[in-house]
C-alpha cells in the first residue's frame, strides 16, 4: 500500500474536521450576537452565511487537492 493514499485521506480527515469546527464557531458567535442584540440578527445571519460559504469553498479546495494528490 502506498504512504500516498494514507496523506490523502488524513488530509481530507484534517480539511473536514478543521471546516466543522469553524463553522460550529461562526454559528456559535452569531447565535451569541443574536441573544446579546436582538435587533442585529438579520446581520448576523446574514455574515454567518457568507462566512460558512468562504470556509466550505476553502474546505472543498483541500478536498480536490487531497484527491489530485492520489493521481
Amino acid at each position: 500500500m502506498e504512504l500516498k493514499y494514507i496523506g490523502a485521506g488524513l488530509g481530507a480527515a484534517l480539511a473536514v474536521i478543521g471546516a466543522a469546527l469553524g463553522i460550529g464557531k461562526i454559528g456559535a458567535a452569531a447565535l451569541d450576537a443574536s441573544a446579546r442584540q436582538p435587533e442585529v440578527s438579520g446581520t448576523a445571519r446574514i455574515t454567518m452565511i457568507i462566512a460558512a460559504a468562504l470556509v466550505e469553498g476553502a474546505t472543498f479546495f483541500a478536498l480536490v487537492i487531497c484527491l489530485l494528490m492520489i493521481l
